[in-house]
């Protein structure tokens, strides 16, 4: 299920504050379920993904969708065929 509209977006608390104090300093956050504010558009911004931070710019397009969209926690899985097709001639 979606969020009320009723409840609005889910800022976390330090990102509101950082509103407040206009500090341009790179941003650190953990929460990846918060949406991405207007206030940080043109900035850099660094998301926790469970191992490390990951820088990750903020530009317009980005606006409203959640941190965690734009920092990938699960590795790559790359499947290698161990049987190479051979030609009849």
């Amino acid at each position: 299920m979606s969020r009320a509209k009723w409840k609005g977006l889910f800022i976390e608390k330090s990102i509101i504050q950082l509103k407040k104090t206009k500090n341009k300093k790179k941003l650190k956050t953990y929460s990846r379920a918060s949406c991405i504010p207007s206030f940080l558009l043109n900035q850099f911004v660094l998301i926790y993904d469970g191992r490390e931070f990951r820088k990750c710019y903020i530009n317009r397009e980005k606006i409203g969708y959640k941190f965690g969209e734009f920092s990938y926690s699960r590795k790559k899985n790359n499947v290698k065929n161990k049987f190479k097709k051979t030609k009849k001639k």
